[in-house]
């Protein structure tokens, strides 16, 4: 039955699907990025499909590919209970139409996207940072980010604010002789 109704979007617009995949039962078509909103309109107003909710819109960071991020849409059809996943592939020049005109709900989930991995919506009416500070450099997901630095930034309660300092490491460094659990040793001694 899954194949059938694959098939059968398949053959409802070829020019819009760039490849097709079937794995543990779901439904996965990688689509050009300049096709997304038209391939979601199909999905959610065609009388065959009729996938009116957005679960989620999430991102990959894939960094050695030459389109390096994949912008995955999780849809889901409450008339045929049923799931679908559609993909792009975007590099960190291109940027993909926002799908807040077809799904109202990929507002935050593209705010997100932009704010940790950097891929750009274009037409998206709020298109601003939602979990890191404004005056944050970069963007945490993606696999070339940092992981460590020279600042730390936490919430100062008694200021309201975020505030950034310099890492300070309150432990010193200890050489442990594994032959005694119990007993350890500093390399001055």
């Amino acid at each position: 039955m899954i194949n059938k109704f694959a098939r059968s979007i398949l053959y409802s617009v070829p020019q819009w699907i760039e490849k097709y995949s079937l794995e543990k039962n779901e439904m996965i078509f990688y689509v050009p990025s300049d096709k997304v909103i038209s391939f979601l309109t199909f999905l959610k107003d065609h009388t065959n499909t009729k996938f009116k909710i957005l679960i989620d819109v999430t991102a990959v960071d894939y960094p050695s590919k030459a389109k390096r991020f994949e912008i995955v849409y999780n849809l889901l059809s409450v008339r045929h209970n049923f799931r679908i996943r559609v993909k792009t592939c975007v590099d960190e020049i291109t940027s993909v139409e926002s799908a807040t005109v077809v799904f109202n709900s990929a507002n935050w989930f593209e705010r997100e996207i932009w704010d940790l991995f950097g891929v750009f919506f274009t037409n998206h009416k709020d298109l601003r940072r939602i979990l890191t500070d404004y005056g944050f450099q970069g963007h945490p997901l993606r696999k070339d980010f940092p992981l460590t630095g020279f600042k730390e930034f936490r919430y100062d309660d008694s200021q309201k604010r975020v505030i950034s300092e310099p890492i300070t490491v309150s432990q010193e460094f200890r050489y442990f002789d594994f032959a005694s659990p119990w007993f350890f040793f500093s390399p001055g001694e």
